[in-house]
């Protein structure tokens, strides 16, 4: 192609033949394409499994970051009573025997070891702290001294303790407490709204078992340090603490890690939701009773019904564990039905169902 006084005119070059050679820069493009396009597809390959892994690990992480523990009320454990605990899917056991000697349980204990089972807990229920009678009081705390000795031949780590209960007065109904109380001494001031004249003999009942319950319990302390057992207290239906913030307050007014609160989850819901009292007492809570129980339509009273047939909400319970971090047991205190069916109902309940 000749220029023309510096102006070129180009022709387009001719089409190479299908057999001819690829340039070096048309070689280098094609293979560019070639790698591109295998990076592509081993990369979409590799984001595909990533994904999938992941997927894979959300739908395989725990839903919860806590464990809990399945376990039924026995008398004395033995094989006898543990193996069928044990074939039913539960843990371990609570105890009511609390009168055993050292031997005795530590024989219960290797029987329940044998079997991979732990008694985890002894129940001694109540006490008459606010009786007006020092010579009885010292026999209940003299007792409940025997019982924690108990406790630590079974390889338990808490004794539940109810310190007292009062009644036979006027009080307020269930729905109808508004509880005003001093931190300092633990007194109440009011239990309902308005003139609380009428439940004067009440609050002078509550106050007394306040008082005698920590006196008993201060008596006791030395011997949950010493036997490393926990004192577990429980407001077990005996009028007393009837709200999550009342009972929190009392139990942490001891300020010592051997005392805390053993929370009955049917028990209080005819005073507020189990979930309020969880997360009420977070790490004061020791150990978990499990039971449910049936609300009328307007809230007023009720009925205990069997675990998952009544009012609490259990997604709920199960959350407010977590939330608070409650690693422990959850001991089903009632009967009727079969091993197997509260094992089963419990492990929905663990699993937040």
């Amino acid at each position: 192609m000749l220029e023309d006084k510096g102006t070129a005119t180009h022709e387009r070059p001719p089409r190479r033949a299908s057999c001819d050679r690829a340039t070096p820069f048309e070689e280098d493009e094609a293979v560019k394409k070639r790698v591109n396009r295998r990076t592509f597809l081993a990369t979409s390959a590799a984001a595909g499994l990533g994904l999938a892994a992941a997927t894979h690990l959300r739908a395989e992480a725990p839903k919860f970051k806590t464990t809990l523990k399945k376990a039924m009320i026995l008398g004395r454990p033995a094989e006898g009573n543990l193996k069928p605990l044990k074939d039913a899917g539960f843990d371990g056991c609570e105890t009511n025997d609390w009168k055993c000697s050292a031997e005795e349980g530590a024989a219960s204990r290797a029987a329940a070891e044998k079997l991979g089972l732990r008694v985890h807990s002894v129940l001694y229920g109540w006490a008459g702290f606010n009786s007006k009678d020092a010579t009885a009081v010292e026999r209940q705390v003299a007792d409940v001294e025997k019982a924690l000795r108990a406790c630590k031949a079974y390889g338990a780590d808490a004794l539940l303790l109810v310190p007292c209960r009062i009644g036979g007065m006027p009080m307020p109904e269930a729905w109808e407490f508004a509880i005003e109380f001093d931190e300092k001494t633990g007194h109440v001031t009011k239990v309902a709204a308005g003139d609380n004249t009428k439940y004067q003999a009440y609050i002078d009942a509550h106050n007394q078992a306040v008082d005698g319950s920590i006196a008993a319990v201060k008596k006791l302390i030395p011997v949950a340090e010493e036997t490393k057992i926990v004192i577990a207290l429980e407001n077990v239906w005996n009028n007393l603490w009837v709200k999550p913030a009342y009972f929190k307050s009392f139990v942490a007014g001891f300020q010592n890690p051997w005392v805390k609160a053993y929370l009955d989850l049917g028990n209080h819901v005819k005073y507020a939701p189990a979930e309020e009292w969880v997360r009420a007492l977070g790490p004061l809570l020791a150990k978990c009773h499990v039971k449910d129980f049936k609300l009328k339509p307007d809230g007023h009273g009720g009925d205990f019904v069997k675990i998952r047939d009544g009012s609490i909400n259990w997604p709920a319970v199960r959350k407010a564990l977590d939330d608070v971090g409650y690693n422990g047991w959850m001991t089903i205190e009632d009967s009727g039905l079969s091993l197997a069916e509260y094992s089963k109902r419990l492990d929905l309940i663990i699993a937040g169902e």
